[in-house]
């Protein structure tokens, strides 16, 4: 029943921020389809998908057992933390100082050996900000990093 009322939720919210995402236009027509799509399209599959937990018969609706337990609240609470420092320090200590920190931070919260997961976050880090910034052309802030990175 959880997985009904959230879906329905999640239902709600989507269609009201597809409305919003409607309206999107770019001040300067520098790409002929404009920003309007992927908001769209993202939102209209979150529309449907949801629709579909929401609505779907009960004989096809298993019982979801969610286990809320006190470990798991309190990993979910520290991923909350975790993740709201990162929006909080993402310009300010740059794109791979901000998601190193948090994907290690994350990494160890989920039982990751600390040296394995520091590694793995720096690789993924550097890796995503040199694709962002080269072949995607999406510009991510450099942050402290600056002089080193140019």
């Amino acid at each position: 029943m959880v997985d009904r009322i959230f879906s329905g939720l999640m239902l709600l919210v989507s269609l009201i921020l597809l409305v919003m995402a409607w309206g999107y236009t770019a001040p300067i027509s520098y790409d002929p389809i404009g920003p309007r799509p992927y908001p769209v399209m993202l939102l209209t599959l979150l529309a449907v998908l949801s629709a579909v937990i929401a609505f779907r018969p009960a004989k096809f609706a298993e019982k979801i057992e969610l286990g809320l337990n006190k470990p798991i609240i309190k990993n979910l609470a520290f991923c909350t933390i975790a993740m709201t420092l990162y929006a909080v320090l993402f310009e300010m200590l740059g794109y791979i100082v901000a998601t190193t920190l948090m994907a290690w931070a994350v990494g160890v919260l989920f039982d990751g050996k600390w040296h394995k997961t520091l590694i793995a976050s720096l690789v993924m880090a550097v890796g995503t900000y040199y694709l962002f910034n080269g072949p995607l052309e999406v510009s991510l802030p450099a942050g402290i990093l600056k002089p080193i990175l140019g």
